[in-house]
């Protein structure tokens, strides 16, 4: 099969942990077990978040006397997509040798007028408390939310369109490489008057980036991979309960939040709704017994997984 994977932040940095990139490097080749198995397998592509990398370099940018300004935030996801991109490369070169691995800066096409512009939702950076936050904000005209019991920095967060790149990318894939791209969710990039490709404010989603990959590359199965096990029915109620397998129609139904689970489920519906093909969330280290059907939350048109003829 042709899978797609979107790896959770905690494939490259796990909650609590310092952001030191000895710690970003152990926990990527944790990590390469689980997706070298698939590489052996399938036709892999693998896409990455970068929350809390692309928000440790915005705010390093921020408080650098020796700059102007902060560095647009287009040129920090670049910034991330590099980094991770390439101990992501190493690893995999590492446990594959003599396959061929890319991976790739990639710029993804969003409005200039959608309006996540006016509405900043997409977390990025640490976590702090309320005070810390909002003195923070106001030195740096940061736009803060609560998340969960603690506050984060929120930016724009707009519907990507296409990833630019992608017909370079559906090349290396049809010659037998593994592609990394699309990393945070792609440099986010805007056409302006002339017709001109020019970065913008804001961050992709990668799980949303991610789906609508997967569609243009005709991808058999879209894998957003995290820390849970499952989508949960009525979290944090008494009546939770995991769900195995599903349809777009049903998770739809659910009341997820906005910046967390939110839009794993939403890439997840969009893929199946525009393919008919397979979309699962679930534990990284559980990849290949998803694609079994056998964990993970399942998404399919039919909430079958694996598909078995009836002739």
């Amino acid at each position: 099969m042709r899978v797609i994977v979107a790896l959770g932040g905690n494939a490259v940095l796990r909650r609590g942990q310092r952001p030191d990139a000895a710690a970003q490097i152990a926990n990527v080749n944790a990590s390469i077990r689980t997706l070298a198995g698939l590489a052996a397998e399938h036709e892999l592509i693998i896409t990455h978040g970068n929350g809390p990398q692309v928000g440790m370099l915005a705010l390093q940018s921020a408080a650098d006397s020796g700059l102007s300004g902060p560095y647009p935030f287009d040129t920090l996801v670049a910034q991330t997509q590099g980094m991770i991109g390439y101990w992501l490369l190493q690893a995999l070169q590492n446990a594959l040798p003599g396959r061929q691995v890319m991976a790739m800066v990639t710029q993804t096409l969003v409005s200039a007028v959608d309006p996540a512009f006016e509405d900043p939702t997409k977390f990025v950076g640490q976590v702090y408390e309320q005070a810390e936050a909002e003195k923070l904000a106001a030195e740096h005209g940061w736009t803060v939310k609560p998340d969960g019991e603690r506050w984060r920095r929120v930016v724009p967060s707009p519907v990507p369109q296409r990833v630019v790149e992608t017909r370079l990318i559906h090349k290396m894939v049809r010659e037998g490489m593994v592609v990394i791209c699309a990393g945070g969710g792609g440099v986010p990039v805007i056409r302006d008057q002339n017709g001109r490709l020019t970065g913008v404010e804001a961050v992709v989603d990668k799980d949303l980036t991610a789906s609508v990959l997967a569609e243009a590359l005709e991808c058999d199965a879209f894998l957003s991979l995290t820390d849970v096990p499952r989508v949960l029915r009525d979290h944090g109620t008494p009546r939770e309960s995991e769900i195995a397998h599903t349809t777009p129609y049903e998770l739809r139904t659910l009341d997820l939040p906005a910046g967390s689970m939110g839009p794993k489920v939403e890439a997840a519906c969009r893929f199946v709704e525009h393919t008919g093909d397979m979309a699962a969330i679930g534990r990284l280290d559980q990849a290949e017994r998803i694609l079994a059907g056998e964990a993970g939350t399942i998404v399919t048109p039919s909430a079958r997984w694996p598909l078995t003829s009836t002739l």
